[in-house]
């Protein structure tokens, strides 16, 4: 079959909407009578709360009441008798009008006593260290893996802060670092890094008839959601119904926030309640990416063989647990082939925020350190940096960390594309400048999803999905159906539904949209398909084995003109006496297996040696995508990782005081990247197909947002001569770092 639509660039279905204006959020949710509800928050990192004094607040007209965990019940968001993090809630306002619920939530005074905090995650693994907060009062939120799973990571039962840890090894290390004839060993700290989405945390609950109730959120999984707030509030889930709006941004913070708190309250009151953050508060109430303290050892012989690798990763968990050690530690001993290593990692728990999911989580911490290792043993062996990585880069077959052989995977074609691109291989240098070349790649992840195709009798298709669109998934899943008939993408329309009413599908995130939720659709669109031949096939007097479907047409294959529209087809099925059933498919599918993906970027940069500032001025960014379905889309997410990358690497960092306190809690004291500061960025595609996606793609969300920070800082020390191993690489830092500056 010619390729009707996939590889073809298309336009985002819902693009015009949002560059006119006019697609809906939840703020946008406006529901008669609603109820408005404000957090009170704990300016302690930890404290008993000892009384909550509601007097004041309830002498501001329009508000109704003050509720604690103690009268509402004991919910995630909410502290129960203690908090464990500036920031954290300990009590929610309910009013008539926003305004005089911020009115009411600023005069709630709390009297707290305080208690010792331990912020430095290196004196929270230690055996005897303070603990963080009880076992007992831990959620199991697991942002991270619900983007990948790798195995090998697991609960803790060391240390008391300890809540997750990972270990991998082969061989024997001593032995590895014996035939060494280089090693190269640094220390690395990664800052954690807020998510910076345009539409803070919002949710608008409503009851309904039967003690049920209708949640209107910004959330990156619906269903999820609908788990969280039956469990929380007792319900069976056929009693939330769960309505997923469009998101301005997630990048892997938008799962479980609010929804089951609002739910709650608008049960309580028998009204619609609203509660959308604003930025102050969806700083401190966030779910950051992890900040990360990384040792690693690396030796290799003079040829460039890598013969042993020591690695140690510590995660900063904040105040929940979350699944990111396994994916760092995994990455860290999975890239390439060291036949002797020991690679630990572990993750505390803190008084600090609560971290979480943030594109591709654990991975650009694991990189940062590997990659500049990497390039550290390429300049002591005088090699390409380049040609280094090819000799060990691992490629299908070859084991990883847990013993399961490496799927398809383009880490070697990335790298050679990489070599010989004109950006690469046509190098030239200014005064203090230089480039910088990183891998990095994502292990992928996996989850069951559905999904139907009807036929209608205009002979259009109409697709129903269950997923959040995020990131354009939606315009590719008709690409996909229109793929499979030879029709056009403006013949298929897509419907996401809510979760009364939409097929299964997981949380957006971890890559894996396109390869569960699409093998769904391209499953259902072959059902179609097949039923729509076998309904032409009396028509055309051939049996349904001889038929092919193109341009609106169902025809004898080797003989065209014998043909029956669709829509002739098409109307039978969808008319009062009709003679055909309905030509609806359907798709279910349980990936397994994932696909992971790789990329190799190249950064350029200028480093003033006056100021220490760091100027990118040109990048490529190299990326296995399996098969582009939506090449524009494709490149579109590349490029944006690339920012975010940027932004990691120059300017952002969740920075606590001594006293725990978030000191960068507004855009006015976290610093992102501007459009200034994002060069021009240049993108090559590799394919190597995936065997689980559909038409042999794999996700491509993850991968881009991960090597950039380790190529801009190898970009640095060509340029300069200044290693810098902390993130963000500020000015200061890269100053301090220069030889004789």
């Amino acid at each position: 079959m010619a390729d009707a639509a996939i590889g073809m660039p298309q336009r985002r279905l819902e693009g015009g909407e949002k560059v006119l204006g006019r697609m809906h959020y939840v703020a946008d949710v406006q529901l008669a009578g609603a109820l408005h509800a404000r957090l009170v928050t704990s300016p302690y990192p930890r404290a008993r709360i000892e009384r909550v004094d509601a007097e004041a607040a309830l002498r501001v007209p329009g508000v109704l009441a003050v509720h604690t965990a103690q009268d509402i019940g004991s919910l995630q968001l909410l502290a129960d008798k203690e908090v464990f993090f500036a920031g954290e809630a300990v009590a929610v306002v309910v009013a008539e009008d926003r305004q005089a619920a911020e009115d009411g939530a600023a005069r709630v005074t709390v009297r707290y006593q305080r208690l010792p905090a331990i912020l430095d995650p290196r004196a929270a693994l230690q055996p005897d260290a303070l603990v963080a907060r009880p076992r007992d009062s831990l959620s199991d939120r697991a942002d991270a893996g619900a983007h990948g799973d790798t195995g090998g990571a697991g609960r803790a039962v060391g240390g008391p802060n300890v809540c997750g840890q990972t270990a991998f090894s082969r061989g024997n290390l001593d032995e590895g670092m014996r035939l060494a004839d280089v090693i190269v060993e640094n220390s690395y700290r990664i800052a954690a890094a807020y998510q910076g989405y345009l539409e803070p945390h919002g949710t608008v609950a409503a009851p309904t008839d039967g003690g049920g109730v209708t949640v209107y959120t910004t959330t990156q999984g619906q269903f999820s959601v609908r788990r969280a707030v039956a469990s929380e509030l007792g319900l069976p889930e056929q009693r939330v119904r769960v309505v997923g709006m469009q998101i301005g941004g997630g990048f892997g913070a938008k799962f479980v926030k609010l929804e089951p708190l609002v739910a709650r309250l608008a049960l309580l009151y028998d009204r619609p309640v609203r509660m959308v953050l604003d930025r102050g508060q969806d700083f401190l109430l966030s779910t950051p990416g992890q900040m990360a303290e990384i040792e690693v050892k690396i030796g290799a012989r003079q040829d460039g063989t890598l013969t042993a690798l020591w690695a140690r990763v510590l995660l900063n968990a904040g105040a929940a647990a979350d699944d990111t050690v396994g994916i760092a530690g995994f990455l860290l001993a999975g890239t390439y082939k060291v036949p002797h290593m020991d690679v630990q990692g572990f993750e505390v728990l803190t008084n600090t925020t609560p971290t979480g999911a943030y594109r591709a989580p654990g991975a650009p911490q694991a990189y940062f350190a590997l990659e500049s290792a990497m390039d550290q043993l390429a300049r002591r062996l005088s090699m390409d940096p380049i040609e280094l990585r090819l000799r060990s880069a691992v490629s299908q077959g070859d084991p990883q960390p847990h013993g399961r052989p490496w799927p398809a995977i383009g880490l070697v074609e990335c790298l050679e594309t990489a070599r010989s691109h004109p950006f690469w291989r046509e190098r030239k240098k200014g005064d203090d400048e230089g480039y910088g070349v990183a891998a990095g790649g994502w292990p992928g992840g996996t989850e069951p999803a559905a999904a139907a195709c009807r036929i209608n009798g205009d002979g259009s298709l109409t697709l129903q999905v269950g997923s959040n669109d995020i990131t354009g998934t939606n315009t590719t899943f008709a690409a996909i159906a229109a793929q499979v008939f030879g029709l056009r993408p403006d013949e298929v329309r897509v419907v996401g539904s809510d979760t009364d009413t939409a097929p299964y599908s997981g949380a957006a995130g971890g890559s894996k949209t396109t390869i569960t939720v699409g093998a769904a659709v391209l499953e259902a669109a072959q059902d179609a398909r097949a039923q729509l031949l076998e309904a032409a096939a009396g028509a055309l007097e051939a049996s349904a084995e001889d038929l092919d479907v193109a341009e609106g047409r169902v025809f004898v294959k080797g003989a065209p003109t014998r043909a029956v529209a669709i829509a002739d087809i098409a109307a039978q099925s969808a008319t009062f006496g009709g003679r055909l059933p309905p030509l609806h498919g359907r798709g279910r599918t349980a990936v397994r297996r994932a696909s992971p993906g790789f990329a190799v970027h190249v950064a350029r940069v200028k480093v003033d040696r006056g100021t220490g500032r760091v100027r990118p001025i040109g990048y490529l960014a190299v990326q296995d995508v399996g098969r582009a379905l939506n090449p524009a889309m494709v490149e579109g997410q590349i490029r944006g990782g690339v920012a975010q990358s940027i932004g990691r690497a120059l300017f952002e960092a969740m920075r606590h005081d001594a006293q725990g306190q978030l000191t960068s809690a507004s855009f006015l004291d976290y610093a992102m990247p501007r459009a200034a500061s994002v060069p021009d960025i240049q993108v090559a595609l590799v394919e190597v197909p995936s065997e689980q996606g559909p038409f042999g793609a794999k996700g491509v969300g993850e991968p881009p947002a991960v090597p950039g920070a380790a190529a801009v800082a190898n970009a640095i020390e060509d340029a300069v001569g200044a290693r810098v191993t902390e993130l963000p690489m500020h000015p200061e830092a890269v100053l301090r770092a220069i030889p004789g500056a």
